[in-house]
């Protein structure tokens, strides 16, 4: 790549450049390096009629070159004729240099992709300029912004007064116009910082609030824009606490059938004790007939059946089987209902208990109470006959 020095006289700015902003205390800078080390970098010129050149890229030097009152200028002419080419070298060399705007891009952007003469697609872009092409999309959303706004917008992050960044801007693109440019300003005034304009975001984005409220909220500064969001996801906070609870209560519901159907056995003792209760009456009942008729006299002549297999006879073998011999016997029939309970599918007892209501297991401890009494009373008896 050959560089010449050429006569500064006949090369021309081009004004279809991308770049067209100039920051004076910049290029009074670069005129004062100029001045002191020479020009460093060559600018890069293309040839066009009447034997002139045309800046591709190199403005500000050609600029500090001229103020400084020099005849020539060091220079690379390129032999590119495509104007789609030279547009997109000119914005990739612009991207590498610094001061070159989020909004000069975004211009740029958008007159490759809306302008008949190039006509290109984000996908193209994005892979001439090696940039995702969620870069492009989100600068030509700058777009959108008043000049107001636009003059205001800087490169990089650094939160400034009076000045903007991409970043700060972007949270509130979809907003309308005339909720948006008002909030930009204020946020530049405020210098605030991008996590609170993204809160400030969703409080303007909030379908519940009316837009005449929203209006009187850009009233507000950025402080007290941050406080109403906040208050505002206190009360929904507080707002959610009896939904929730709903929802859990019905979260529950739904699973009671399961809850209810672990308890039946439960229920069904509870039901039942009264039963089992009769059922021992009874039985032991059919123990002292079959006793009274075994004492009966021989003169009869009557042949005395053997006493029927009776539930105190069942809890006796259950008993054994258990173990339980060492114990009371109203225990040990006791632990041997639990067992027989146990053994048809009920919930170990300390478990059951442990899932139900208070009024229901209280319930249920009284009528466990009454089960003993009646045992006890019912042994008493049976023993009373056996002497």
């Amino acid at each position: 790549m050959d560089i010449i020095q050429m006569d500064i006289n006949l090369i021309d700015e081009d004004t279809d450049q991308p770049r067209y902003q100039f920051d004076e205390q910049s290029l009074q800078e670069l005129i004062t390096s100029i001045e002191e080390l020479g020009l460093l970098s060559p600018i890069k010129v293309r040839k066009t009629d009447n034997g002139r050149y045309k800046i591709i890229y190199g403005n500000r030097r050609y600029k500090a070159c001229i103020a400084l009152g020099k005849r020539t200028i060091p220079c690379i002419v390129s032999t590119m004729t495509n104007e789609m080419d030279i547009y997109l070298e000119q914005i990739a060399e612009n991207l590498t240099r610094e001061g070159f705007s989020p909004i000069e891009e975004a211009e740029a952007f958008h007159k490759l992709l809306n302008n008949e003469k190039f006509s290109s697609s984000v996908k193209f872009l994005a892979s001439k300029l090696s940039k995702p092409e969620s870069y492009i999309k989100n600068k030509c959303e700058l777009l959108k912004f008043s000049s107001a706004v636009k003059k205001r917008i800087v490169s990089g992050t650094a939160i400034r007064k009076d000045v903007l960044t991409e970043d700060q801007l972007l949270p509130i693109k979809d907003l309308p116009m005339e909720l948006r440019d008002p909030l930009a300003l204020i946020f530049a005034r405020d210098e605030m910082p991008v996590s609170d304009v993204k809160k400030i975001a969703k409080l303007f984005k909030d379908p519940d609030i009316s837009a005449s409220t929203k209006e009187k909220l850009l009233f507000k500064n950025g402080p007290g824009l941050l406080e109403t969001w906040s208050v505002r996801q206190n009360n929904k906070a507080e707002r959610a606490k009896p939904a929730e609870a709903k929802k859990k209560a019905a979260s529950l519901q739904a699973e009671q059938p399961s809850v209810e159907q672990q308890d039946q056995p439960l229920g069904g003792v509870m039901d039942n004790l009264p039963n089992h209760s009769a059922s021992l009456a009874a039985n032991t009942a059919s123990v002292d007939s079959a006793a009274v008729s075994a004492a009966q006299p021989a003169a009869a002549n009557v042949p005395v059946a053997a006493p029927p297999v009776t539930a105190v006879a069942t809890l006796a073998t259950a008993e054994a089987e258990a173990g339980l011999d060492g114990m009371p016997p109203v225990l040990a029939q006791l632990q041997q209902l639990m067992t027989t309970l146990e053994a048809a599918g009920a919930p170990p007892l300390a478990k059951a208990l442990e899932s139900m209501e208070t009024e229901a297991r209280d319930t249920f401890l009284q009528d466990v109470d009454k089960l003993i009494v009646h045992l006890q009373h019912q042994l008493l008896e049976w023993n009373q006959h056996k002497e």
